[in-house]
């Protein structure tokens, strides 16, 4: 018993040794944590300091200012006007901790080149000055030859794809002034807004942006969302409250800012995300920045429905006329289901539907979680509001009616599509 109790403790030793030096992996090895740090400048900060954040291997990312003499280190002096061309300037930059057991220096400077475009001189997008310049401040020979040589292999890539020379500068480093505290973890901090996107579109081993077609966005009505070439809080935020949940019928579709050749495109697409309505290649309306689930189908509501009785319903609260022409062709369908018109959300099933002789479709309940009520004082009247939890569109009133003292859900057939059956599943 002594002498297993002994190297049980002989055990535990070694591995609290070797997690003092390294990290304890699931599989049960060992990998010892070799820390490196590398200074890059590649725009404002805060787009940067998040797409670094993102890669397996990086321990800690830190927004800062480095490489200027003369002007002090802090956001009002690097942005002041007499220092916006000043090549004395502070960079906007950040320090980037990784573990080089686990990432290489070539893979980060890979995603570097890749996140910005370094063909830009003193800026990137709309933010011009040599604070947004891009540089890599290498601590020693070896990152100095290992910059030189992604520089190398990227320039490559990019004049195939027709750019430019890189203007991104290799230098010594020399120190690293911590940027003020809320410049620190921005993005997380400001969950509502855009990232700014100014890649090129060009990456090592994958398909550059001129191999992108966009010949199915050339005929009809699509919604195309521009994201960013590396990670985007803000895009990530849109899909999870919008582009996951909709099931509409015009299709929704995904590109880089370097990925829209063939498209009539007005909108900049330097932020992102940015939700661009085509209409046959060419943009009817854009928007720059993260969309509310609200704010996207008003958009989508003026894109889809234009100046229309459904738009009327939808987004004035107004009411169809009685048995208006969608009425005559709903009142009577086989099953199925009735859906939201702009979201495509399920909102009511034909085996709850009756004819109440009003001239308007009703219905003695809504699907679970489907419709919302609110209260209606408008006309000297009072009503309860039916709306879409979906899209947050008016879809009629709820009376208390119905048959066998069931509700009465008096609902404008304007604002609804219907869906055989056979082509859904009632949940």
């Amino acid at each position: 018993m002594i002498e297993q109790v002994a190297n049980l403790l002989s055990r535990y030793s070694l591995v609290l040794a070797l997690w003092c030096i390294g990290s304890v992996h699931a599989d049960d090895t060992f990998s010892t944590i070799h820390r490196e740090k590398v200074v890059l400048g590649a725009g404002c900060f805060w787009g940067v300091e998040k797409a670094f954040e993102e890669i397996p291997g990086v321990i800690d990312v830190v927004a800062g200012y480095s490489g200027g003499e003369g002007v002090e280190a802090s956001y009002r002096a690097v942005t002041a006007l007499a220092n916006r061309m000043n090549p004395q300037n502070h960079a906007e930059v950040v320090e980037v901790t990784f573990n080089s057991n686990q990432v290489r220096l070539e893979r980060l400077l890979q995603s570097f080149f890749e996140l910005h475009d370094p063909t830009q001189l003193n800026r990137q997008g709309n933010d011009v000055g040599t604070q947004y310049r891009s540089i890599i401040f290498a601590r020693d020979d070896g990152q100095k030859t290992i910059s030189q040589q992604v520089l190398n292999h990227y320039q490559a890539l990019l004049s195939k794809a027709g750019y430019g020379a890189i203007k991104t500068k290799i230098v010594d480093f020399k120190s690293f002034v911590v940027a003020e505290p809320y410049h620190q973890d921005y993005l997380a901090k400001n969950p509502d807004g855009y990232c700014p996107d100014h890649s090129t579109g060009v990456m090592f081993g994958t398909k550059s942006a001129s191999e992108i077609t966009n010949d199915v966005l050339t005929a009809g009505l699509h919604i195309l969302v521009v994201e960013a070439q590396g990670y985007c809080p803000y895009c990530e935020k849109f899909r999870s409250d919008v582009t996951h949940k909709y099931s509409g019928s015009i299709p929704i579709s995904y590109r880089t800012s370097s990925q829209l050749q063939g498209l009539a495109i007005t909108t900049p697409t330097w932020a992102t995300p940015t939700v661009i309505f085509l209409r046959d290649g060419k943009e009817d309306f854009g928007f720059k920045g993260y969309m509310s689930p609200r704010a996207f189908y008003s958009a989508l509501g003026a894109f889809k429905l234009g100046e229309s009785d459904a738009y009327d319903v939808a987004f004035r609260e107004g009411t169809d006329p009685r048995f208006c022409r969608e009425y005559e062709a709903f009142k009577n369908t086989p099953d199925g289901t009735f859906i939201d018109k702009l979201s495509g959300a399920p909102l009511f099933d034909t085996r709850d539907r009756f004819d109440s002789k009003t001239g308007w479709l009703s219905f003695t309940k809504a699907m679970d979680g489907a419709v919302y009520r609110k209260p209606d004082n408008r006309f000297g009247m009072k009503r309860i509001e039916i709306r879409s939890v979906s899209s947050d569109i008016h879809l009629g009133h709820v009376f208390p009616d119905g048959p066998e003292g069931m509700p009465r859900y008096c609902i404008n057939a304007t604002v609804l599509d219907f869906i055989p059956s056979e082509s859904y599943v009632r949940k």
